[in-house]
């Protein structure tokens, strides 16, 4: 990659014009929109952001009325080419994305991992833009750690290869410390049932999306729930209970994973943010960016990520609304579960206008993790101000990939366990055949 991102800086220093940047909504498209507006403010170069939920033709119509001539697109745009160069013909075009590209010949300067024989689990938005941003001005390695949060976002392994050297750049210059330790996403805000109760990477059998369970292994280890009226969380255990913790997770996962032991991990501490914070784990800084994105307040998430102190008070309020938003949500699922349309390994919940098509993504997420169950599929569906479907699938298996599932129905985009689509509405009833079709035949194969 190192070629293509000197020779995608070296077209890039060519243009001096103003430039219009265009990313994602997400908390790999907020970090990747951070790295680059930094890096451009310290050039000194003209720009205008816009953050988006989705480069549809809506989206490029109205760029395309707009004076600049430049366009860059972060951590979006591979799979829109043809739409790029149909509403944006003639114009300096550039992108840095990590998803499937499109089959589609065009003058683009653009940088992709698939172009290159790699995938998008070797490189995110955010880690593209790095390497781009550190190209332009070694100053910018002091933006690694926001590279490491939006690579996070999306799940990506710091423990090897570019991300790895990216990593390796936030700890030198002592932004980011790795320890080891229960590979959890929680460990600095949830309590410590909640932290086992929603893990489902390593998913824990009995444990796993059942509170009771949760509470009950913590109990058969000695360990209580509450001290002095109140949760405790992970950090309060003592040396031997925190062994005592890891070994009886391994012994649970015996027998019905395929390495029980896999549940130590690197745990990636943000060393300036304060202790419990939202911004302390790099996971959970990755979940208030999605906050933020998710509610639209995307300058708040952007400015927390560069080190505004202001508004970190409005991120964790932004934070405290998502996870209320969160729980009506799944209140409402709960109240209608019985309604949903089910195979032998999915369930299809159309929430029509009942959720917020922002959220339904991250509901069917939380679904998949309450479910108790491996090799599961949630599809689910909500209605977007624009009279579309919003789709979103998710999975917690690694042997299914969502996407050749949503590409034979619909143009969707994604990875293999998370991906999504937008559908007419008057496509509806004809995607919910073929969806149910689809996974039915992965029952009988």
């Amino acid at each position: 990659m190192d070629e293509s991102i000197r020779n995608f800086e070296g077209k890039f220093n060519e243009v001096k014009e103003p430039i219009r940047v265009v990313s994602h909504l997400d908390a790999d498209g907020l970090s990747s929109a951070a790295i680059v507006i930094k890096a451009l403010q310290r050039e000194n170069r003209e720009f205008n952001l816009t953050i988006v939920r989705q480069l549809d033709e809506t989206a490029l119509k109205e760029l395309s009325v707009e004076s600049y001539n430049v366009f860059l697109f972060c951590d979006l745009g591979s799979g829109q080419l043809s739409l790029i160069s149909k509403h944006l013909k003639g114009k300096k075009i550039f992108i840095l994305d990590h998803h499937i590209p499109e089959d589609h010949e065009n003058d683009f300067v653009h940088v992709n991992p698939h172009l290159e024989g790699h995938s998008s689990w070797d490189y995110s938005g955010a880690c593209l833009c790095y390497l781009f941003a550190k190209k332009l001005n070694e100053k910018n390695k002091d933006l690694s750690y926001i590279a490491v949060i939006g690579g996070l976002g999306d799940h990506l392994d710091f423990t090897k290869g570019a991300l790895k050297t990216i990593l390796d750049d936030s700890v030198s210059l002592g932004k980011i410390e790795v320890k080891k330790g229960l590979r959890m996403f929680g460990t600095q805000t949830r309590s410590l049932v909640n932290l086992l109760q929603y893990s489902t990477d390593p998913y824990i059998p009995g444990v796993t999306g059942d509170y009771e369970g949760a509470a009950g292994f913590l109990g058969s280890l000695g360990i209580d729930i509450k001290k002095n009226g109140e949760y405790i969380k992970l950090k309060d255990l003592d040396d031997r209970q925190m062994k005592d913790l890891i070994a009886g997770v391994i012994i649970k996962r015996f027998g019905s994973e395929e390495d029980p032991e896999d549940v130590i991990g690197n745990i990636y501490l943000l060393k300036d943010e304060d202790e419990e914070s939202y911004t302390k784990d790099a996971k959970e800084f990755a979940t208030l960016l999605n906050a933020c994105g998710r509610l639209k307040n995307f300058s708040v998430g952007i400015g927390v990520l560069l080190g505004n102190i202001e508004l970190k008070k409005e991120a964790n309020d932004i934070m405290k609304e998502y996870k209320s938003e969160l729980i009506k949500a799944m209140n409402w699922f709960y109240s209608n579960k019985d309604r949903f349309e089910k195979g032998g390994n999915y369930m299809i919940i159309n929430a029509h206008d009942s959720i917020k098509d922002s959220l339904i993504g991250t509901l069917s997420g939380m679904i998949l993790a309450n479910s108790g169950k491996r090799g599961f599929i949630i599809v689910g569906m909500a209605e977007t101000h624009e009279g579309e479907i919003k789709v979103s699938l998710r999975t917690n298996s690694d042997k299914i990939d969502l996407r050749e599932i949503i590409n034979k129905i619909a143009d969707g985009g994604g990875h293999s366990k998370a991906c999504g689509a937008y559908v007419k509405k008057e496509n509806e009833d004809e995607f919910i055949r073929k969806i149910k079709e689809e996974l039915n035949n992965l029952n009988s194969s």
